[in-house]
């Protein structure tokens, strides 16, 4: 394996490590940690490395990484009106993926209807 391989999973890694440390101290602190653009910047490093930093790949990449934080909202947007409800962590979990697949289905919807691939 190449080392371009292995070091997006192992910054995963150590960001799951980091939320956990910090949700002891500060749970704003591991908020902000588990919402770092880090995904996306290892998925963008991913997609460059594979496809030779081609423009137009990089060009469509990043409009479906735009176009994917519309449900990513809506879950976190689920996540924390179930939690203000009170639900415990498999329904809040379970609403908040019900509501990002809702709005994934829109968005592929409404990315056909506009001619975007």
């Amino acid at each position: 394996m190449k080392t371009q391989d292995i070091l997006p999973v192992l910054l995963s890694i150590v960001v799951i490590i980091l939320v956990a440390v910090l949700e002891k101290q500060s749970k704003f602190a591991a908020a902000i940690t588990a919402t770092m653009p880090i995904g996306a910047t290892l998925a963008i490093w991913i997609v460059y490395s594979a496809n030779s930093g081609d423009q137009e790949t990089m060009k469509d990449f990043s409009v479906g990484l735009l176009m994917g934080i519309i449900p990513t909202i809506g879950f976190l947007l689920a996540a924390w009106l179930s939690s203000r409800a009170g639900l415990k962590l498999i329904p809040l979990l379970l609403v908040g993926y019900i509501a990002w697949g809702i709005l994934l289905g829109v968005v592929i919807i409404l990315r056909r209807l506009i001619g975007v691939q």
